[in-house]
């Protein structure tokens, strides 16, 4: 059996040939969009890879493997599906316009093998969890990790799907999202992705030295809140929707709460 070193090189190179493989798709149809649905899949395929490489509890890799292929395959769905015939996303379609011939190449490393990187790094902690054969019982700390996960999938799942009926009604055209989980939060869907990779956390804490791997939901907790998650979907959508500004006033900007009353 292979070591750990050697179990998490082969998963790099693994997500970095798939994107390869997106990329040489992606220059075809003249769209780099496709790498929103291969972010999903590139955890399900280092899931599995490791799970059938490593040695450690069988309970634990099954369960993280498992957990991550829900996840993983709901997302790249949800995102396929909501692409579909809409275009090039405007943030590539951004680059593309300032690289000019050059996006071919621009796009290969700095969405494609960026994003490998990205993913290879936050799947650490899926990656130790499943690496590590003790403790070869599962302990509190998995049950804990699976209800946290539990509610962050339930949370996305049913976020995404609030927001696709909304969009998908003419009738709300250029109106703000204000229903269901979005009376709660502007970002339910970011606030449940948090919740899994913290989640993933207190599962993979259970083997030992593995604190660590924080790094992970620590990455994804930056990108949602300081980088490409709030703050570039919050900019985008003031330009659009008049009635956004409001909506922030009174709606929590990630954690749920009750929406704030309506002053006289």
């Amino acid at each position: 059996m292979q070591t750990s070193f050697a179990i998490m090189s082969l998963n790099l190179a693994a997500v970095a040939a798939m994107m390869l493989g997106g990329w040489l798709i992606s220059l075809l149809r003249r769209n780099v969009t496709i790498v929103d649905s291969l972010w999903g899949l590139g955890f399900v395929l280092i899931a599995w890879n490791t799970f059938f490489l490593s040695e450690g509890f069988s309970g634990r890799t099954t369960l993280i493997a498992v957990l991550t292929t829900l996840w993983g395959m709901r997302l790249s769905v949800h995102l396929s599906i909501r692409n579909w015939g809409a275009g090039e996303d405007r943030r590539y379609g951004q680059w593309r316009e300032k690289s000019g011939r050059k996006f071919w190449l621009t796009s290969l490393f700095k969405v494609f093998l960026l994003q490998a990187v990205f993913l290879w790094v936050i799947s650490l902690v899926l990656q130790f969890g499943q690496l590590s054969s003790a403790p070869g019982h599962f302990v509190w700390l998995d049950g804990l990790g699976v209800l946290v996960w539990g509610v962050g999938f339930v949370f996305e799942a049913v976020a995404d799907r609030q927001l696709a009926r909304f969009k998908s009604d003419p009738a709300n055209r250029g109106r703000v999202m204000d229903r269901g989980l979005w009376a709660y939060s502007r970002h339910p869907n970011y606030f449940g992705e948090f919740l899994i990779w913290w989640g993933f956390f207190l599962i993979t804490l259970a083997a030992p030295g593995s604190w660590w791997t924080v790094v992970s939901p620590l990455v994804i907790t930056a990108v949602l809140l300081k980088m490409t998650g709030i703050p570039l979907t919050e900019s985008s959508i003031l330009k659009t929707r008049p009635g956004y500004r409001e909506y922030i006033r009174r709606t929590s900007p990630f954690i749920p709460w009750l929406p704030r009353k309506e002053v006289p």
